[in-house]
């Protein structure tokens, strides 16, 4: 959560275009084609925004620059990133902090300070003050865009010292904010009257109990709860839940039972299974990001080796549920970032872009290329076609659905293909090909993809 791996430099992948002759003839195609079908198939969901689905961009990254006027940088860029396809924005923490001015907002202390009290040596949060946020939610709303809270509600940070009868010490567990709402103390937190601990601590930082009525009242229960608030008050559309192995899955379950919204937990686990049962535990109100599906694109394309992504991931086994992502503020592991963007944009699952890819680091244009394809084409549920240690195929069955063949050797690659489209020409929407074949009467035809990059390709 705190932690960040950066590398120093990125990988940014060229396209290289090559002038051929379109393929109107063709030969009959082999027949031996291995077919591997992923299910279920993805369902339709309250967050589509073009028949391919919704885009998420995480609009922050860790260490942000301080000074109050984040909030103001990112309605500037609300057009921009709604001409190019965003249909939501999820914000760092927006409470006031422990470290007051200079923190990120994952150590909070007043849920319901958003930047309006002089504590902990400010009165804006990192991040802006309170006004600000609203007008920027406001922009957003106008476009249409959703915005998804970051709740961190594990555990607190910046109580007084106080005796703690449950633990025969002094612990820093004596909050008292400025603004009056959810005052705390030893009884809610573990170990307490309700239970001796939950699933997990952060950090050694006084761990939150959520087994306490006052504590669900506050949070989530009230009709003045931070839930509720934030929601009805402040109006964000949705939730992104911070470390939630530190806590069961009923707490969010319980909170979007109360007030409505997208949610997706923050549960650090490669495994698919794992997360699949984390979502279930929510009663599948909340989706989860995908780490089995982001461990295994930096294993495929950083390691030189496509046949991981025939690997287990949480897209696969619930595609509804699924947040797909490249990066994020806590761990940016993977170089190949077109590669894996190409991937995400292209598949199952709801794909989040990260800022700084967006904003710095990688070619917008591709970037808005495919998040074009994403909303627009990609439609269906999945079947992978071939897979190698250079070669991947993927074609999704909705209409009009794609074929995205990602090529990660040094060598221009071309393959026969089954499709959904008979006796139509196609076309690649990435430019990478300029081929515009037409296919057989079965489906087949002939596609293309130039080294080390990747083209996408659908009916004209």
């Amino acid at each position: 959560m705190f932690t960040q791996i950066k590398h120093g430099a990125l990988l940014c992948v060229a396209g290289l275009l090559c002038a051929c002759s379109n393929l109107e003839e063709q030969p009959v195609a082999p027949s031996h084609q291995e077919v591997i079908e992923v299910t279920p198939p993805i369902s339709e969901n309250e967050r589509s925004a073009g028949p391919g689905g919704g885009v998420i961009m995480q609009a922050f990254y860790w260490d942000v620059p301080a000074g109050g006027n984040w909030y103001n940088t990112i309605k500037s860029k609300i057009s921009d990133w709604d001409a190019a396809g965003i249909s939501a924005i999820w914000l760092p923490p927006v409470s006031k902090a422990m470290n007051g001015p200079y923190s990120m907002g994952y150590d909070p202390f007043d849920y319901f300070d958003l930047g309006e009290y002089n504590q902990m040596g400010s009165v804006e949060t990192r991040f802006g003050s309170k006004n600000e946020l609203i007008s920027l939610i406001n922009t957003a709303h106008n476009k249409n865009i959703q915005v998804y809270a970051d709740i961190v509600i594990n555990h607190n940070s910046g109580g007084a010292l106080e005796n703690n009868p449950f633990t025969g010490t002094k612990t820093y567990t004596d909050y008292n904010p400025a603004s009056g709402k959810f005052f705390r103390s030893a009884g809610d937190f573990h170990p307490n009257n309700y239970a001796n601990n939950d699933q997990g601590v952060f950090a050694g930082f006084p761990d939150l109990s959520h087994s306490v009525p006052y504590v669900q009242g506050w949070l989530w229960k009230n009709s003045n709860s931070v839930a509720k608030y934030y929601k009805n008050v402040i109006g964000f559309d949705g939730w992104r839940f911070d470390y939630v192995k530190g806590f069961g899955g009923w707490v969010v379950r319980d909170w979007v039972n109360e007030v409505g919204g997208f949610a997706v937990g923050e549960n650090w686990d490669g495994n698919a299974n794992n997360l699949k049962n984390w979502v279930n535990s929510t009663n599948r109100k909340a989706s989860a990001f995908d780490f089995a599906c982001y461990y295994k694109l930096d294993e495929a394309f950083d390691g030189n080796d496509l046949t991981k992504l025939n690997a287990d991931m949480l897209w696969k086994r619930d595609p509804s549920k699924a947040v797909t992502f490249v990066s994020n503020h806590d761990t940016d592991i993977i170089w190949d970032k077109m590669h894996a963007y190409a991937y995400i944009l292209t598949h199952e699952g709801y794909p989040t872009i990260f800022y700084r890819d967006y904003e710095e680091w990688l070619n917008k244009d591709k970037l808005k290329n495919l998040i074009w394809i994403h909303r627009n084409l990609a439609v269906g549920n999945t079947s992978i076609l071939h897979v190698d240690n250079d070669e991947y195929i993927a074609r999704r069955n909705g209409n009009p659905g794609i074929v995205v063949y990602l090529n990660d050797s040094g060598s221009w690659v071309e393959r026969w293909v089954q499709t959904n489209w008979n006796s139509i020409r196609i076309k690649d929407y990435t430019g990478n090909s300029s081929w515009e074949p037409v296919t057989q009467g079965n489906g087949w035809v002939k596609i293309q993809c130039p080294p080390n990059s990747y083209t996408i390709w659908s009916r004209m």
